[in-house]
């Protein structure tokens, strides 16, 4: 009795090419399991892929700490490092299904299963699912992937169909097996032809050809459903290729002159959208169609719930304004601060407009709730949206529509806090409720609810490490204090005294500030230090802290050698 459905008859023993070529067959089994699920999510949701959606699970819950290393080491390839460690996984679990499957083919297929089922599972439990049918890339994926792993083992010991141990032809009984032989789990049947025969060489070429083929075909699917994309990205490309950002009824202010000193090397004052920092948890950046974009608000104080479309947003006074935003998870020194200008509907607007009341003023809500499409919660404190600060409900940055990548077709832009507490991306509802009856995604991961910007100041020029000549050297940086402003900035260079640096002039209080300062460099090793004090008077403090849990403080500094003249 055959109850592994290996084909009955004379078998021979696996040889270590035997084995080398299952554990090949387990990956090119998974290879065409992933792409051919690819392929499924292509025409479904890319997120359904088993890939993105068992990153994605993996991502909300990794220990915060853990995340913070990730971003410290790899920035924003932290989302590449963590697919590939998982396909990396996956590589080391093929292998192992394809060896198991060498001594058990059903078994080797059903963990195939196994895995497609676990992808399933992680696509349709992710916040942003609405559907079952995100299961089906990972379910079908995994079906194809363990039918061919089956057929691959199968054409590899095609002659006899199993392992010369008893555990797969022998199943049923040892006689069955073995005419007169004892039922013993070590007892083997007959051998077949001798591993390096004629027979065992056409089971190998039967096998190669298959799995060659195999992977041919899934490379070929892969590269024509990238080629073809998915209908809901190509409606959502179009939408935002299509739409026509209204005229500012406020402009923002013209920059003066002196906001751009002219020193190379030194950030710009307007971060160009293809340089700016990008940091959230979307292992796959969502493609929302504008045409079906919808806002609700509601919650706490909400006199009657409100669904805005995009052309609604628009369509109500519009505000322009520079604006710098920067990333909790900023180092000192760090990269992710940017300036750009925003194009939106002021959020406190429409918030008053729905009957919606500050704290202040006694309104039963302190917290609001934005949500974006992929689910990511962001608690933002509503006193500072309503106390008159440019909080915008963002459609254009830097005269076009948002990038993808940087939450299109709407996102939130809250001057002087940091975007985990403000800055949501894709946004698709507001709640009004509380700090004590709802921690959005951050703050039970050991972040704090609010966190306002601290002041901060970096050096972009002379680099870390640098070697400029001796003489006047051009020290420059940024400094920002969003909503604060910066009034202050000063240089030291090794343990010497403080000296005023020149401030470029101030566009607003919400955006950085350049500064500069000539400095008669002497050859040798030297320390350059920086430190900014705000409008308030509040100069920041020299020793350094952690980012967590509400960002980084601390002067930054680099180390140069200066060269002899030439």
């Amino acid at each position: 009795m055959n109850v592994t459905g290996a084909p009955s008859g004379p078998v021979r023993e696996a040889t270590r090419t035997d084995s080398l070529l299952a554990a090949l067959g387990g990956l090119v089994a998974a290879y065409v399991s992933l792409a051919v699920a690819d392929l499924v999510a292509s025409r479904v949701r890319p997120e359904a892929s088993p890939v993105v959606a068992v990153g994605s699970a993996v991502v909300d819950r990794t220990p915060a700490a853990l995340k913070d290393w990730a971003i410290r080491a790899f920035g924003e390839n932290d989302k590449a490092v963590l697919q590939l460690g998982i396909l990396l996984f996956l590589a080391l679990f093929a292998v192992g299904t394809g060896l198991l499957a060498l001594r058990h083919r059903v078994l080797g297929a059903a963990a195939v299963g196994a895995f497609g089922l676990l992808g399933a599972l992680a696509a349709v439990t992710r916040p942003d699912s609405d559907s079952a049918a995100d299961a089906v890339p990972s379910l079908v994926g995994a079906a194809v992937g363990g039918i061919l792993l089956y057929v691959l083992v199968g054409r590899l010991l095609a002659s006899g169909g199993g392992v010369g141990t008893g555990t797969e032809a022998g199943t049923g009984s040892g006689a069955e097996a073995r005419p007169g032989a004892g039922a013993g789990f070590g007892d083997g049947p007959e051998p077949g032809p001798h591993p390096g025969s004629g027979p065992a060489r056409a089971d190998r070429r039967r096998f190669l050809v298959v799995a060659a083929s195999s992977g041919l075909a899934a490379t070929g699917a892969a590269a024509l459903g990238r080629a073809v994309g998915s209908p809901a990205e190509e409606n959502a490309t179009a939408s935002r290729a299509a739409l026509r950002l209204p005229r500012p009824a406020s402009p923002a202010p013209p920059v003066p002159a002196g906001a751009r000193p002219a020193v190379a090397g030194i950030s710009p004052f307007t971060t160009p959208n293809r340089d700016f920092y990008r940091v959230d948890t979307a292992l796959v950046v969502p493609k929302v169609n504008a045409d079906r974009w919808r806002l609700r608000l509601h919650g706490a104080g909400v006199r009657e719930e409100l669904t805005l479309t995009l052309r609604d947003l628009m369509a109500r006074r519009t505000v322009e304004r520079d604006i710098t935003l920067a990333c909790v998870s900023n180092e000192v020194g760090g990269p992710y601060v940017g300036n750009a200008r925003w194009l939106g509907a002021p959020l406190a607007d429409l918030l008053r407009e729905a009957g919606v009341r500050p704290p202040s003023e006694g309104g039963p809500a302190d917290q609001l709730v934005a949500r974006s499409v992929d689910g990511m919660t962001i608690g933002t404190p509503v006193e500072e949206v309503m106390d008159g600060r440019d909080a915008l409900l963002a459609f254009g940055m830097n005269g076009e529509p948002l990038p993808f990548e940087h939450g299109f077709p709407v996102r939130m832009v809250v001057p002087g806090l940091y975007g985990y507490v403000s800055a949501c991306k894709w946004i698709e509802s507001i709640e009004l409720t509380t700090f004590d009856a709802y921690d959005a995604y951050w703050v039970p991961r050991g972040w704090s609810a609010e966190a306002p910007v601290k002041t901060q100041s970096r050096i972009d020029t002379p680099r870390p490490f640098g070697r400029p000549s001796a003489g006047t050297v051009m020290v420059a940086g940024v400094a920002w204090a969003q909503h604060r402003g910066v009034r202050r900035v000063e240089v030291r260079v090794d343990d010497g005294p403080w000296r005023d640096a020149r401030l470029a002039a101030e566009a607003t209080r919400d955006t950085w500030r350049q500064w500069t300062y000539p400095w008669e460099a002497p050859p040798g090793r030297h320390t350059l230090t920086v430190r900014a004090t705000d409008g308030t008077g509040a100069t920041q403090p020299e020793r350094r802290t952690d980012i967590m849990p509400d960002g980084a403080q601390g002067w930054h500094s680099v180390v140069v050698t200066v060269e002899e003249g030439g």
